[in-house]
């Protein structure tokens, strides 16, 4: 038991002392003693942690650091997220919806890493090992050498792994069924979550195994468990889309051993989850014939354009009538603020109709640069006069209705000459590239453009 110990201390400089006194020995303030009770436990009583301890080696910022080996999982847009692959040593945390595909997409690796020669482990606690076998043939991967066990006792993963020579890949699905006996709680509590990754990830840098975790997610799309978790990795990767959709998107939202500015792109299909080179294939719909309210932008997700359609549909209602504002895939605020500079400096009449926008193929689009082909879409919807379907566009757009230059222009380009596409409306000053540019310095050239008024 801790031993209750008096002391007091000074309200003016916060140094203590063991018996009272009327004036600080240290400030010199007149009755600032005050008393306080503390706990002495059996470490502090023995351990004074200002005194004592190892000296380590203190390095330079400017020294020599190799970089880390990777560890290829034979997926490259999988590799592509990560950063080019897996660390040894490293801890990933993989995060989606339920059925989104991460099992699907992680016993692909692991079995493409184990036909590659490398000793890869896969843990379920959620499935027996039965299951995760009939998975594999369907995938026709039951050939690939992976060791396979259903267990949820992190004392019992460690022993078992822990024999001999460290498996080169530990796969945990998932962290959630995890249970550590250090501790009480039922699996999938905030401290047993804690716990159990931080032993898991412990085993890994010392063994110098790659960790991959995978993470329930909450009905808001965050990972379940404390938020600690996200920063005990060294990897966090979201796995996004609707189940609705075939296409699936691998995201970075955090990375030590490279950037968080790329993404990987699957389809899932019969045989599991297929990459997708060319993403722009997925959210780009037929364009033989022309319709009014379709544009088509060059979106950039890290290094990778991806040629997206943004659709618009107005509806112009009976007075009185109040007119509905509905968004899928962007931000329904700067859908307002286009409107309202479409209306305000250009005379584009809105407050009468119902505005409907969509990002086809479940897409979302956070890219500013979108502000051009939104309102090219809106103008064209509204006016019944199609956009040129050979065309993308691009651009920010301000209060004042200027349109701004973005970043990445001359690759946005390429991308789309690339794709069969002809002609873009840019900003004014854009790159030239290898299409037939329309460049705006304002939305009103815009408008004029797209109406045919010179």
């Amino acid at each position: 038991m801790a031993k209750p110990q008096k002391r007091y201390v000074c309200q003016a400089c916060g140094s203590a002392t063991s018996k009272w006194q009327g004036q600080c020995v240290d400030c010199g303030e007149w009755n600032s003693l005050a008393e306080e009770a503390s706990n002495v436990t059996v470490f502090s009583a023995r351990h004074d942690l200002r005194t004592g301890g190892r000296v380590f080696e203190l390095a330079g910022l400017d020294a020599d650091v190799a970089l880390p080996p990777r560890m290829a999982t034979g997926i490259a847009e999988f590799d592509r997220a990560l950063g080019g692959g897996l660390v040894a040593g490293s801890a990933t945390l993989i995060g989606g919806d339920p059925g989104i595909g991460k099992s699907t997409l992680l016993l692909q690796a692991a079995a493409r890493i184990a036909m590659a020669g490398g000793d890869v482990a896969y843990i379920s606690g959620e499935e027996a090992a039965d299951q995760v076998r009939l998975r594999a043939r369907r995938l026709g991967l039951g050939d690939a050498p992976v060791k396979l066990a259903s267990a949820t006792s992190v004392r019992d993963i460690l022993a078992t792994v822990g024999q001999g020579q460290a498996p080169a890949l530990l796969v945990i699905d998932s962290i959630q069924t995890m249970h550590s006996d250090v501790i009480e709680g039922a699996p999938g509590t905030v401290s047993q979550v804690r716990a159990s990754a931080q032993e898991l990830i412990r085993f890994a840098k010392e063994r110098g195994t790659a960790l991959i975790l995978v993470g329930h997610v909450t009905k808001d799309g965050t990972i379940a468990g404390p938020r600690v978790l996200e920063h005990m990795v060294d990897t966090v990767l979201a796995f996004e889309g609707e189940r609705s959709h075939q296409y699936r998107i691998l995201r970075a939202i955090k990375n030590r051993f490279g950037g968080t500015d790329e993404i990987g792109v699957f389809a899932m299909a019969e045989g599991g989850l297929d990459e997708v080179t060319n993403p722009s294939a997925l959210f780009l719909t037929h364009r033989g014939e022309e319709i009014a309210g379709a544009t088509v932008f060059p979106a950039m997700e890290g290094t990778r354009p991806v040629l997206v359609e943004i659709q618009a549909l107005v509806v112009r209602l009976q007075s009185g009538a109040t007119p509905r504002r509905a968004v899928v895939g962007w931000d329904s605020g700067r859908l307002a603020m286009i409107l309202a500079v479409l209306e305000a400096r250009y005379g584009l009449s809105f407050s009468t109709a119902e505005v409907y926008l969509n990002v086809s193929g479940g897409y979302r689009l956070s890219d500013p640069a979108a502000d051009l082909a939104v309102a090219a879409a809106l103008i064209s919807a509204l006016a019944e006069r199609p956009v040129p379907p050979d065309a993308v566009a691009f651009g920010e757009v301000a209060l004042s209705g200027e349109v701004r230059p973005v970043a990445h222009g001359g690759l946005r380009l390429r991308e789309a000459a690339k794709l069969g596409f002809t002609g873009a409306l840019v900003p004014k000053g854009s790159e030239n590239g290898a299409l037939r540019l329309a460049e705006f310095a304002t939305l009103g050239g815009l408008v004029d453009h797209l109406l045919g008024r010179g």
